[in-house]
């Protein structure tokens, strides 16, 4: 399977993904987009990869390849192509979908707990092996609202939409599967800035040294692919 990388920041990095693309014996290829970097034609891949960033969607003068990459994920989405955008990815995702990302009421930075959404959505093959509830990386003060057509799938005390899948084959993800504790330490020290006081924001201490949690979601992310795998096979 050929699968292609958007990358929005040097230090935010398909992570554990990586692993898993490397057991499977996949292919790899990368859009780094903070140089600028020309987007793939959308044959070339079977699943694309949509990372995060400090960046907002609107965030145009800073980052004006965001346009560009909006029109290559809608063009992506309107071919069928599957997709999985993580964090920001995500954000584009539902932004090219017609919904609006916005400031959500709390920023989540840290280790918090995701659900599962209750309403019979479980049943998904997406889904399949998941756990009802877990515990994932967080790192966002935006959000998104849910498309027109889209399932949500996962939901905290802090975010209501922490996930969503349109169709069968295009799903975001507001939290991270895929950190080590290397893109964790990464993360930190690039956006520093953001410590501030709140309700759902972690210390570094809390943030760091949790390979309970890291062993956990390596192992869901490693799920997830194979779920998407199988989708895309189908």
């Amino acid at each position: 399977m050929k699968i292609h990388c958007i990358q929005h920041v040097r230090f935010e990095v398909p992570g554990t993904i990586n692993e898993w693309i490397e057991e499977k014996n996949h292919l790899l290829s990368t859009t780094h987009a903070y140089e600028s970097e020309n987007f793939p034609e959308t044959g070339s891949f079977d699943l694309l990869l949509v990372m995060g960033g400090p960046m907002n969607i609107y965030e145009y003068d800073k980052y004006p390849w965001l346009k560009e990459e909006k029109k290559f994920l809608e063009k992506a989405v309107s071919e069928g192509k599957a997709v999985l955008g993580i964090c920001l990815g995500a954000q584009l995702l539902a932004d090219v979908l017609k919904a609006k990302v916005f400031k959500n009421d709390y920023k989540e930075i840290g280790w918090f707990p995701v659900s599962v959404v209750k309403d019979g959505k479980s049943e998904l093959s997406i889904l399949e092996g998941m756990p009802e509830k877990f515990t994932a990386f967080h790192w966002h003060g935006d959000t998104f609202g849910l498309p027109e057509g889209a399932k949500r799938l996962f939901e905290s005390q802090a975010c209501k939409n922490q996930g969503f899948i349109y169709g069968d084959r295009v799903i975001g993800l507001q939290f991270h599967l895929e950190m080590s504790e290397q893109s964790i330490r990464n993360v930190i020290e690039n956006c520093r800035d953001e410590f501030v006081e709140g309700k759902y924001i972690q210390r570094e201490n809390e943030m760091l040294d949790r390979k309970d949690y890291l062993t956990e979601s390596k192992k869901l992310m490693f799920r997830l692919m194979d779920n998407i795998e199988k989708a895309i096979m189908l």
